[in-house]
This record gives structure tokens, sequence and C-alpha cells, in this order.
């Protein structure tokens, strides 16, 4: 990502910081120094001391052999972000992924284009996929960006999505396969709170072991449960 010309040293750095953590949270797996370096466009020093400075709070964090993951005081920094939003869907959550038998997520849209998923609740009695807070990926990719872009007008829709979303919305639901995770399919239903930002509430998993509409229909209990929470 090339910076901006007349950018102050400061506004550099902490672009350099924020678009360092950004690409540990899209690629999913620690990386080294020098694919950081690389990834950031900067020289490995560069890319050392803003590694300094993040894992000084936290953010960031090595493993014994070196390679840098996400640290843990992203937790808490993320724990506040839509915080009413996470605590009322996170009890629906819980529910329908043990009466599912699958994961499942609550994402709202980051910006134009991206969604984030802001938390998750595995099956308690059943091996699950697991599906961290943080990821990110475009909204144009999966069950839950989809969703999102169901309750957007027609005219902001990606042309080459436009025939695939307007089947979605007339069924009530939105359905993908191996588009954000290898091998992963998911189902997912809008989410539509006043005051929060756009969301779709989703269940994924290698196979789905009830019929789509089944798992929509449950997602969609929970997702009218979140909103009358939030008195929407």
């Amino acid at each position: 990502m090339a910076d901006k010309p007349g950018q102050s040293a400061g506004s550099q750095t902490l672009r350099r910081g924020i678009r360092l953590l950004e690409i540990l949270a899209a690629t999913g797996r620690s990386l080294s120094i020098d694919e950081l370096a690389e990834s950031l466009g900067v020289h490995r020093s560069v890319a050392y001391r803003l590694l300094r400075t993040l894992e000084d709070h936290g953010l960031v964090a090595r493993e014994p052999a070196g390679r840098i993951v996400l640290g843990a005081g992203l937790a808490a920094l993320a724990s506040g972000v839509s915080l009413d939003l996470q605590q009322a869907a996170l009890p629906e959550l819980r529910t329908i992924a043990n009466a599912l038998g699958m994961t499942c997520l609550l994402v709202v849209r980051l910006d134009d284009d991206e969604a984030v998923t802001l938390t998750s609740a595995a099956p308690e009695q059943t091996v699950a996929v697991t599906y961290r807070p943080g990821h990110r990926h475009p909204l144009t990719r999966g069950g839950p960006g989809k969703a999102i872009l169901m309750e957007l007008p027609e005219h902001t829709w990606p042309a080459e999505l436009r025939d695939e979303l307007v089947s979605s919305r007339a069924r009530g639901f939105a359905v993908s396969s191996d588009e954000v995770v290898p091998s992963l399919r998911s189902v997912a239903v809008p989410l539509v709170v006043p005051g929060q930002p756009s969301g779709s509430i989703a269940a994924i998993h290698v196979s789905f072991p009830r019929p789509e509409a089944e798992i929509a229909e449950h997602l969609r209990t929970a997702a009218g449960r979140v909103a009358r929470a939030l008195g929407g």
C-alpha cells in the first residue's frame, strides 16, 4: 500500500501500523518479520520498529519461533465495538449453534466493501469449525457479506452479483461455498438493528447437516430476538 504524498511522518507510521495489523488479520496465520515487511512494502528494520511498538501494547505477540501473531490486547479493544449488539447476540448465537451443531457468527459491515466478524459461538457437544472474531472479508464474498448486501439498495449492488442477490432476497437468506475459507459453506440472514451497523447472522460448516431453509429459519428467529432486545 503506497503512502500518499504529503503525509506527515506521524500519520505514515500510524497508517503502516494499522496496515500491519490488517495484514495479520487477513492472513489468518503467523507471519515472519520478512513476510510482513514484504507485504507492507517497507524495509525489514521499519517493520521491526512497528512490531516492537505494537508488541509493547499487546496488539501483536511472538511465537516461540519468532513468528508474529495478533495479540490478546486486540480482544480488549474489540470487546467495546458495538458492545450492546455483541451482548444481545451472543446468547442467541450459542443457542442456535447448539441446536444446529454448527458454528454461528455475528458479522457487521466494516466499511463500504468489507465485513468483519464481531463474535462467534461453537456448539458445545460437537467438533466444530473455529472462526475467530476480527476475521475480515469482502462483502461480495461469503454468505454473511452477501446477506448484508441484501438489505442495501439494489443500485449499490455489484453488477456481477445482482442475479444472485435478487434470488437471495426472494428466499430470505444467502449461501456460499468455498468463498472465504476453503471447504467452508455458510447460510446467513440479514440483521437490521436501528443505531447499529448493517449486519448478518450466519452458520458455517464443512457440510450442512440440515436443509439450508431450515438453518435459515433458526438464524431468522435469532436475528429477530436480537433486534427486539435492542429495540428494533
